[in-house]
């Protein structure tokens, strides 16, 4: 397990010390956790030592993978992709069979003519935007080409919907961050979650081999736009697409938002999936969308933001939620200057 001593790791190793099919959990990290039972190797994943850490390993699952929004994005991802780059080549080098990568549903691309749900074989249709996104399709071309470089490796590939859950932050998460929530002109959004929970456990059957492939992971169906609306007590503004795109498209220029332009069409058409794997596989998620929303809800309280950037509240009001709005616009042009200016 990399990345195994805290976050999504460090939960998935609690899960594996104790199923009956493991006889022992290996975690790969710069630092040793504190999960009882995991044989701990320390090292840097980016480093090529890690084949020597992969002894005797039968399968790899990878999820040492920087998902945060803010910070240095260039920084970000080349690290993101020199640790999955280093953690391929080292299994293949040590003879480990088997690979689990964690990436997001966001491969499929969201579109208005997408199937409702999309097949997990689907062509990924997202385009390399600089972001997190970019990250997620390399990882998974780097996993396709290990299985042509390397034909005694077998690579799973889990790609969950948007994830709700403690300290689960994203793009889709911080649109529920807004005073209101953005909606695109005759748009017909549909939403649909992932509880953290549920993704540990279709990872957990991912590393014992009950999938294989590409498997999507995520809560039953999908909510429409006025039961989100409904159900979370928050109010729509509603946008022209030459407006709402444009303004967000300037703002990431700018560098006011970590989000590029084109991660707005996640909260605007549908990429909806099946996880339907891992359904003929005896998975069964835990939790429905409305009990994801609410999650999610109560995670992001307190927080505020525009356009995917954390704002103060005042801020936040200012800019009556209208993310990518031209008053949102002005707002968060003048935070970035006062911070320049401190």
């Amino acid at each position: 397990m990399t990345g195994a001593a805290q976050g999504l790791g460090a939960a998935l190793c609690a899960r594996l010390v104790v199923a009956e099919d493991v006889s022992k959990v290996v975690g790969i990290d710069e630092r040793r956790g504190d999960t009882a039972g995991v044989t701990w190797r320390v090292v840097d994943v980016t480093d090529p030592a890690l084949a020597g850490r992969l002894s005797k390993v039968d399968t790899v699952v990878h999820l040492a993978v920087d998902l945060s929004l803010d910070g240095d994005r260039r920084r970000q991802g080349k690290r993101n992709l020199r640790a999955a780059q280093t953690v391929v080549t080292s299994a293949a080098a040590a003879g480990v069979r088997r690979i689990v990568l964690c990436t997001s549903a966001m491969v499929y691309g969201a579109s208005p003519e997408n199937p409702v749900p999309l097949d997990e074989d689907a062509p990924l249709r997202a385009v390399p935007d600089g972001g997190l996104l970019s990250d997620w399709l390399e990882i998974e071309r780097l996993g396709r080409q290990a299985l042509r470089s390397h034909p005694g490796l077998r690579v799973t590939v889990v790609r969950p919907a948007t994830l709700v859950g403690p300290d689960m932050d994203s793009v889709v998460t911080r649109h529920f961050e807004a005073p209101r929530l953005v909606v695109v002109r005759d748009s017909r959004p549909k939403w649909q979650f992932c509880h953290v929970d549920d993704l540990l456990s279709a990872l957990e059957l991912a590393a014992l081999e009950r999938v294989t492939g590409a498997v999507t992971v995520a809560c039953d169906g999908w909510m429409e736009q006025e039961d989100v609306e409904r159900l979370s007590g928050m109010r729509r503004i509603e946008l022209p697409a030459a407006l709402a795109f444009g303004t967000a498209e300037r703002l990431h220029r700018l560098g006011v938002i970590p989000a590029p332009a084109s991660d707005l069409q996640y909260v605007v058409h549908p990429w909806v999936v099946s996880s339907a794997r891992l359904r003929e596989a005896g998975w069964r998620p835990t939790y429905d969308n409305p009990t994801a929303l609410g999650v999610l809800l109560e995670e992001v309280g307190g927080h505020h933001a525009l356009a995917a950037r954390r704002v103060g509240k005042r801020d936040a009001t200012m800019g009556a939620g209208a993310a990518v709005a031209v008053v949102g616009t002005a707002a968060l042009v003048r935070i970035a200057r006062k911070k320049r200016r401190q």
